[in-house]
């Protein structure tokens, strides 16, 4: 009798490298703030190790369209900044008379002649309504770009412009003195979270602990979302999406989820991030910043969940290295890298062991039969 064929939609087996993630972010979440609060290493360290694990987010957000659903954004750095944006500005509120000008309101509006708080500024007072604003405005946003351009079935080359061009288009909005949001400077000088003085070594640490907790929770969501049926039409939608289409699934539907949970993921990691690194700006939200996203997933190895991890984590500490030991090159060396992977190793550092173990295999010479 020939074994029953295995379900399809169960989650696939737990690999080793997701495995080894998943340990390696739980590990970290609990050694490095002992190791920082017994002396081993240095705040600085935990902290740049926190703003790795907030890209890694952003990463994973650009791998769950570009890798999984075939859909190139070249404007997840727009997101990450809006849910940035909505946690400093609950952040800059926290700031109260403590600013230069010793104002109940932010610093750049009394330079703006401003002698109040404008209405919109009022709830973020609140941490919950803050919070949910780092879901709902990102989440808005993807949800009425992404109808527009899925209903149109725009895609490919086309939907990678448009992408750029909305994060380009909101850089410039973040950047005007007069849509009352820092202007160029942005939001910085923060002082307290939830009571907790963020300059405080045992803050930063929680900091650190929230933030690989939800890189965890992530993996664990997009595992959970690729062993079901929705990941299996995923999927199809980046092999093939006219067939799906053909098939009967309403690809436009399906792909403008992806769109606004792939959104919300970037927002979770632009959250974690402000209170870490202290600023947002429109810089982080421009262009320049969604394509470094998308060499950060290519060097690691997209449609994977461990790949965009690590190239994430592998291409920020060596830029930390380069842009104090050679700045005039990063950028070469970022251009270099990125088309080292694509011409020699374009699945990625996920797939350097296999090509090791395949070069091992024909170095071995094959055993003559007996």
């Amino acid at each position: 009798m020939s074994e029953a064929p295995e379900n399809p939609l169960s989650p696939p087996p737990l690999s080793n490298s997701t495995a080894g993630i998943l340990a390696f972010a739980a590990g970290a979440m609990l050694i490095l703030p002992a190791l920082d609060a017994g002396g081993v290493i240095d705040h600085f360290t935990l902290n740049l190790w926190g703003k790795y694990f907030c890209y890694a987010l952003l990463a994973l957000s650009v791998d769950l369209l570009w890798g999984w659903t075939g859909l190139l954004s070249l404007g997840q750095a727009l997101f990450f900044a809006l849910g940035g944006y909505m946690h400093g500005m609950y952040l800059m509120r926290m700031i109260g008379t403590q600013g230069q000008y010793h104002k109940p309101i932010p610093d750049f509006l009394v330079f703006l002649g401003w002698t109040d708080l404008p209405a919109f500024w009022k709830p973020f007072d609140q941490f919950t309504f803050a919070m949910a604003m780092v879901f709902f405005l990102p989440g808005i946003l993807a949800f009425l770009f992404g109808w527009l351009a899925f209903r149109s079935r725009i895609k490919g080359v086309y939907f990678s412009i448009l992408t750029q061009a909305l994060t380009y288009a909101g850089a410039l909005i973040f950047f005007r003195n007069n849509t009352l949001m820092g202007g160029n400077n942005g939001f910085t000088d923060f002082k307290e979270e939830l009571g907790f003085a963020l300059r405080e070594p045992s803050t930063q640490r929680g900091l650190f602990v929230a933030t690989a907790a939800a890189l965890v929770g992530v993996v664990i969501f997009l595992r959970w979302l690729s062993g079901t049926k929705f990941g299996l039409v995923q999927r199809a939608i980046r092999d093939g999406e006219n067939r799906t289409l053909f098939s009967g699934y309403a690809t436009p539907a399906f792909k403008l989820f992806i769109f606004v949970i792939a959104g919300m993921i970037a927002a979770i990691g632009g959250a974690l991030y402000v209170p870490q690194v202290g600023i947002i700006n429109p810089s982080d939200m421009t262009p320049d910043k969604s394509l470094e996203a998308i060499v950060w997933v290519a060097v690691g190895g997209r449609g994977t969940l461990v790949g965009p991890i690590l190239g994430a984590v592998a291409v920020n500490m060596l830029k930390s290295y380069a842009t104090r030991a050679m700045p005039d090159l990063w950028l070469i060396l970022l251009g270099g890298l990125f088309l080292l992977v694509v011409l020699f190793l374009p699945g990625g550092l996920v797939s350097l062991p296999e090509k090791i173990r395949g070069l091992w295999k024909k170095s071995i010479p094959a055993t003559l039969p007996a």
